[in-house]
C-alpha cells in the first residue's frame, strides 16, 4: 500500500462514456479510458484492508488489493500476473463485468465511491496485450483429450485451464465462431468482438482446437443426445482422427442457456414480435459481414420500439435499436421500480437492488414500471400494432417468499411496431450422464453473470482433472 491517504484524498473518477451525438452513430465501444497517470491514481486508493471484502464478492477470487498496488507502482506486468492467477480473460470481465467487488468496497459502504477496480482490471488486461506480458505457453502433454461443447465464457476457462494442466483441448461451438453470448448476445459496442477474437487466437496457438457449426442436441427431450450418441457426434466432428482413436477422456457440456423465456400472450405471432437474442445476435452478425435477406432482418429503423424486460438484456436493446435509427424506445419492467442509490432491503451483504441507469438509457428511454403485458394487437396485415398493458401490484405473501401478483384494472395502449422480448433465460434441464461427462457455467447453473460463468468452467476444469487424475 503506497500511499495509505489516498482514498482521503482522491476522489473516484470514472472514465466515462463518449459523448451520445458521438457514439450514437456507430458500434463501437461507448467507455473511454484514462490517462496512466489518473489509472494509477485510481488505484492507490485501494486501502488493502485487512478483511477485503471485494475479494470474497468475486466469484474468481481476484486479489484486487494486489494488483492495484502493483497498478499504482507502475508493475503492469506484476499487476497482469496477479490477475491472471484467479481469472482467465480480465479483458472481457472488465468491459462487462457489473463489479461485484466494487459493491462489496468499504469505501463504496463509507463513502459511496468504490474504488474503480473494473477499470484497473480492463487497464491491466490492455496494457499486457500492448506491451507483450502476454505470452504464447506450450504446456507439456500428458496424452489425455478433453472434449468442450460451448464456446461461451464458461467453456473457454475450462478449455484454458484444461489446456494449461496438459490435456488436449477441443471446443465444439454450433455457431460460426467462439464466444457464446460473448459474441452473439452482447453488443459491440459494450464488447469488441475483436477482443475475443485476440484471445481465441492467443488460446489456438496455445493448443486448443476449435470446430465451428457442430450442432448437437442436448437436453432433456426426445432429441437429446444420449452419452453413446454423443460420444460418436463429437468423433465424427473431431479433427486429425487418424492421430487418434477420437475417444474423448472427458467430455465438458458447456452451452449455457439457450431457450430465452418467452411472453404466451394473445398475438404473439404476430409480425414484428421477436425474442431479444435474435435482434441482439443477427446485429452482430451484420457487423462481422453476414448478409440477411431482407424478409429476414430485424431492424428497429423508423419504429416505435417496446422492450419487456428490465434487465441488461434489455438495455442491449435499447442501445441496439437507437443505431439503428428506432423513432423511440420504451422499456416496461413488471416489477416495482428500484430506489436510488440505496435499497434498505437489499442490505450488504446483498446484491444492492438500486436503479441502473445504462450508456443505452441515457441515449433515450422511456422506462416505466408496475406493467404486465395484457396482449399483443396487429393490423390488416398481421404486423404488430400497439401492446394492452395493465397495472401490477405486489403483495406480500401470507406462507412467504415471492410476492402475490394482482392486477389493478388500470389498462392502456402502447404503441409498437417492433416488440423486444426480454425477459431471461430458462435454465436447461438435463438427462443423468456418465461420470466422464460434467456441467458447468449457465448450463448447470441459470443463467448469470459472466464472471460466475468463468469461474464456474475453472471449478469445472478442476474437476475433469481430479477425475481424470485418479
Amino acid at each position: 500500500m503506497g500511499n495509505p491517504k489516498a482514498f482521503l484524498t482522491i476522489p473516484r473518477k470514472e472514465a466515462g462514456y463518449r459523448p451520445i451525438h458521438d457514439r450514437i452513430n456507430d458500434y463501437g465501444e461507448v467507455e473511454q479510458t484514462l490517462n496512466t497517470r489518473d489509472r494509477q491514481e485510481q488505484a492507490s486508493r485501494c486501502m488493502d484492508c485487512g478483511v477485503p471484502f471485494c475479494h470474497w464478492a468475486c466469484p474468481l477470487g481476484n486479489k484486487d488489493p494486489e494488483w492495484n498496488d502493483a497498478l499504482y507502482h507502475g508493475e503492469w506486468e506484476t499487476a497482469y500476473k496477479l490477475l491472471k492467477k484467479t481469472n482467465d480473460f480480465p479483458e472481457f470481465t472488465g468491459r462487462i463485468c457489473p463489479a461485484l467487488c466494487e459493491k462489496a468496497c468499504v469505501l463504496y459502504h463509507t463513502t459511496g465511491e468504490a474504488v474503480t477496480n473494473r477499470e484497473n482490471e480492463c487497464a491491466i488486461a490492455e496494457h499486457a496485450f500492448m506491451e507483450g506480458y502476454v505470452t504464447i505457453e506450450h504446456p507439456k502433454r500428458n496424452g489425455k483429450h478433453v472434449a468442450v461443447i460451448g464456446s461461451g465464457p464458461s467453456g473457454l476457462a475450462t478449455a484454458n485451464q484444461l489446456n494449461y494442466k496438459g490435456y488436449e483441448v477441443t471446443v465444439f461451438d454450433k455457431n460460426e465462431a467462439a464466444g457464446g453470448l460473448l459474441r452473439y448476445g452482447i453488443p459491440n459496442f459494450k464488447l469488441n468482438k475483436a477482443i475475443i477474437d485476440r484471445r481465441i487466437n492467443v488460446m489456438e496457438q496455445e493448443g486448443v482446437k476449435f470446430v465451428y457449426n457442430c450442432n448437437l442436441p442436448l437436453g432433456n427431450d426426445d432429441k437429446a443426445l444420449n452419452a453413446e450418441q454423443l460420444n460418436a457426434a463429437l468423433k465424427e466432428y473431431t479433427p486429425d482422427k487418424e492421430n487418434w482413436d477420437g475417444n474423448y477422456d472427458a467430455i465438458v457440456i458447456a452451452t449455457g442457456t439457450p431457450e430465452a423465456r418467452d411472453l404466451k400472450a394473445p398475438g404473439r405471432e404476430l409480425k414484428g414480435i421477436h425474442l431479444a437474442l435474435e435482434l441482439l445476435g443477427q446485429q452482430n452478425r451484420v457487423l462481422a459481414g453476414k448478409e440477411f435477406k431482407k424478409e429476414e432482418r430485424i431492424s428497429a429503423k423508423g419504429k416505435k420500439v417496446l422492450v419487456i424486460g428490465g434487465g441488461d438484456t434489455g438495455s442491449d436493446c435499447i442501445g441496439t435499436a437507437h443505431r439503428q435509427g428506432c423513432k423511440s424506445v420504451t422499456q416496461i419492467e413488471i416489477m416495482p421500480k428500484p430506489p436510488v442509490g440505496h435499497n434498505p432491503s437489499t442490505p450488504w451483504p446483498n446484491w444492492p437492488v438500486i436503479l441502473k441507469t445504462t450508456s443505452s438509457h441515457e441515449e433515450g428511454c422511456e422506462r416505466r414500471w408496475l406493467l404486465n403485458t395484457n396482449k399483443f394487437i396487429g393490423d390488416e396485415k398481421g404486423n404488430v400494432k400497439a401492446v394492452e398493458v395493465e397495472g401490477v401490484i405486489w403483495e406480500p405473501n401470507p406462507e412467504g417468499g415471492r410476492p402475490i401478483m394482482k392486477l389493478d384494472g388500470k389498462k392502456e395502449i402502447i404503441e409498437a411496431n417492433l416488440v423486444l422480448l426480454a425477459m431471461g433465460f430458462l435454465k436447461p434441464v438435463h438427462p443423468q450422464y456418465p461420470n466422464n461427462i460434467f456441467i458447468c457455467g449457465d448450463a448447470a447453473n441459470g443463467a448469470s453473470l459472466v464472471v460466475r460463468a468463468i469461474a464456474s468452467g475453472r471449478q469445472t476444469a478442476e474437476k475433469v482433472h481430479s477425475y481424470l487424475s485418479k
